[in-house]
């Protein structure tokens, strides 16, 4: 069995000279104990995927494997690929394309940025979260909440603590960024594996509610 993972920067393994910044599903592998296909790439949407992964990933994927789909950041920018719309449609095809090949689809809201306003997390997605969130319920398909995880995660930790989860360098720190970085998108690698340890551990719940196979509507926040 293998995860193949589609998604934009958040999940995707990050160039050397970007390291440490890194998607989660660079980090997966070890916690789940199989293979995974990270197939996410920066800057991707729903569209994209369809465009330029899909067609390559479909013939690959087996019957007992399971495909996890986190989309968002980039659809939130393009109007076409509103939540309700373009968006969820796309996301319909890949749920039903993932199910003709006999295999599992599961839905991931997309991971928070860390923006605070006082001690709470402002959302940045708009509806975008809810349209997975509804979907999911509509197509019986497993949701892990990652938007819902990383607000908690960054609240539990506070303005300050949850920094180290994210790309902050001083001028000077580190030599791919000599004049400095402030990034609340984009994971440090430790950051990266703490949502793949829960990613992980949703997996599993998910799996032992329904036989080793997704629980249908599943739904795990923390």
């Amino acid at each position: 069995m293998t995860y193949h993972l589609v998604g934009d920067s958040t999940v995707a393994a990050c160039p050397a000279v970007e390291r440490p910044m890194s998607g989660w599903g660079a980090h997966l592998a070890p916690f789940v104990g199989a293979p995974v296909d990270n197939r996410a790439v920066g800057g991707s949407t729903t569209e994209d995927c369809l465009r330029e992964v899909w067609p390559g990933l479909l013939p690959e994927i087996a019957a007992d494997d399971t495909v996890l789909i986190q989309f968002g950041h980039n659809d939130q920018k393009l109007p076409h690929l509103d939540a309700r719309g373009g968006y969820a449609e796309r996301l319909r095809t890949m749920v039903a394309d993932v199910r003709d090949r006999g295999a599992a689809p599961v839905l991931c809201t997309s991971v928070e940025r860390r923006w605070f306003e006082g001690d709470r997390v402002t959302p940045t997605h708009g509806d975008y979260p809810n349209a997975v969130r509804d979907l999911a319920h509509e197509l019986d398909v497993p949701l892990i909440d990652l938007n819902a995880f990383t607000t908690w995660l960054y609240e539990d930790l506070g303005p300050e603590g949850s920094v180290a989860l994210l790309c902050h360098f001083a001028p000077g720190e580190h030599p791919h960024w000599p004049d400095g970085l402030a990034d609340d998108t984009h994971f440090h690698e430790r950051g990266a594996r703490r949502i793949a340890a829960f990613v992980a551990r949703s997996l599993r719940a998910i799996e032992r509610r329904d036989g080793d196979q997704p629980a249908r509507g599943t739904q795990l926040v923390s």
